[in-house]
């Protein structure tokens, strides 16, 4: 374990902004530690960088008034080696305000690598140097201060191997002509996430909601958009707001009054109390509203799941053979997404048919078109 007079801090942004410039060809490996209990936000905790073997600890302070690191983060340019990255890359959007560029997802490269999908970091640590991480200061309080020996020897092993597993999986990337893939994917995921973020339409990915009629449906958007709203000015979880049950009754149930909103099942007194007159104008809104354009998806039929079945059959024998699991390769939810509306100029073809996982499914793709047109034509 590492010793806490042997752990290195980084002490003002100039010293974080020379450090960054005296190495400005290594990829900068990159960790954070946070609090999110009890807010809508990550609170920043620590950063945890480094280049090669040189490891350092960065109190979130000093990072943010570090003019050199923000750009460091920004520079699509630079690697950054991050592990499992998408809360690390919510916590610089939201704390520093930027989208981190040149992001490599190391988790990413395990699955490409063909050592499995969605390993912990933890585990392929193990897996590739025969090293078992303690793992016991995980659930520590980042914010509280000063940091234990414990809780600084665990961040800095979080970061400790990925420059050495960014060599070993590069080598095995390289080996299966995927590294240009990884990269690819790496960049596409993280502007997934930055898309993700976006307050409006929520209520699209309230699954439990499809089964609404169009005006209720449209009702929950107006909820979910002012509970989206809601949380970011109070820093609340959604759930300490309004859960997603409780936006499905209420627009199940379009009450007209306060009545009827407290008669709805599980309704929170204080929520009434506090929301009730918000909540009824948003019903009426919602009720008055024209049409939604965008409906939540319902569950595939019988003959939709059939046709999963078949492409899902047909990607598998490619990911089987390439040793890429089915999940990274063709996931569940865009390959439904393609048998709801199949067109090859749509969004949802084009996942599979551009980039990497284009090259890799080009074998398939002509009779995984054959299915799905046969799909569109009956529809």
């Amino acid at each position: 374990m590492t010793q806490a007079s042997h752990v290195r801090w980084i002490e003002s942004p100039a010293e974080l902004d020379q450090w960054l410039a005296a190495s400005p060809d290594q990829p900068l490996s990159l960790d954070t530690e946070f609090e999110r209990v009890s807010t809508f936000f990550p609170i920043p905790g620590l950063i945890q960088v480094g280049l090669s073997d040189d490891l350092r600890l960065v109190e979130p302070s000093v990072a943010e008034a570090a003019s050199g690191f923000r750009a460091c983060i920004g520079d699509d340019q630079r690697p950054k080696l991050l592990y499992a990255m998408s809360e690390d890359l919510e916590l610089f959007r939201h704390w520093l305000d930027l989208e981190p560029q040149g992001v490599l997802d190391l988790q990413l490269a395990c699955a490409l690598a063909g050592l499995g999908f969605s390993v912990g970091y933890a585990k392929l640590v193990e897996q590739l140097f025969d090293v078992a991480i303690d793992k016991s200061a995980t659930r520590s309080d980042w914010l509280a201060r000063p940091l234990s020996e414990a809780q600084c020897a665990y961040a800095l092993e979080d970061i400790r191997y990925l420059a050495p597993m960014y060599e070993q999986l590069r080598e095995r990337l390289e080996a299966r002509d995927l590294y240009q893939a990884w990269r690819e994917e790496s960049a596409r995921f993280a502007a997934d996430l930055s898309a993700q973020t976006e307050p409006t339409d929520y209520y699209l990915r309230i699954r439990g909601g499809w089964h609404l009629k169009a005006q209720q449906q449209a009702v929950l958007r107006e909820l979910a958009n002012w509970r989206e709203a809601e949380c970011r000015r109070r820093d609340r979880p959604r759930n300490r707001v309004l859960s997603d049950n409780l936006l499905i009754r209420v627009a199940e149930r379009m009450p007209t009054s306060k009545g009827g909103l407290a008669a709805v099942e599980e309704m929170p007194p204080v929520v009434v109390r506090r929301y009730g007159d918000t909540l009824l104008n948003l019903v009426e809104q919602g009720r008055s509203a024209d049409a939604i354009a965008d409906r939540i998806e319902p569950p595939l039929t019988r003959d939709e799941q059939g046709l999963l079945k078949q492409v899902k059959r047909l990607m598998r024998g490619v990911a089987e053979a390439r040793s890429v699991p089915i999940e990274l390769l063709a996931p569940r939810r865009r390959i439904e997404a393609c048998i709801r509306r199949w067109h090859p100029d749509d969004e949802a073809a084009r996942f599979f048919l551009e980039g990497w996982r284009g090259e890799l499914l080009a074998p398939v793709l002509d009779e995984v078109s054959t299915v799905l047109e046969s799909r569109a034509q009956e529809s």
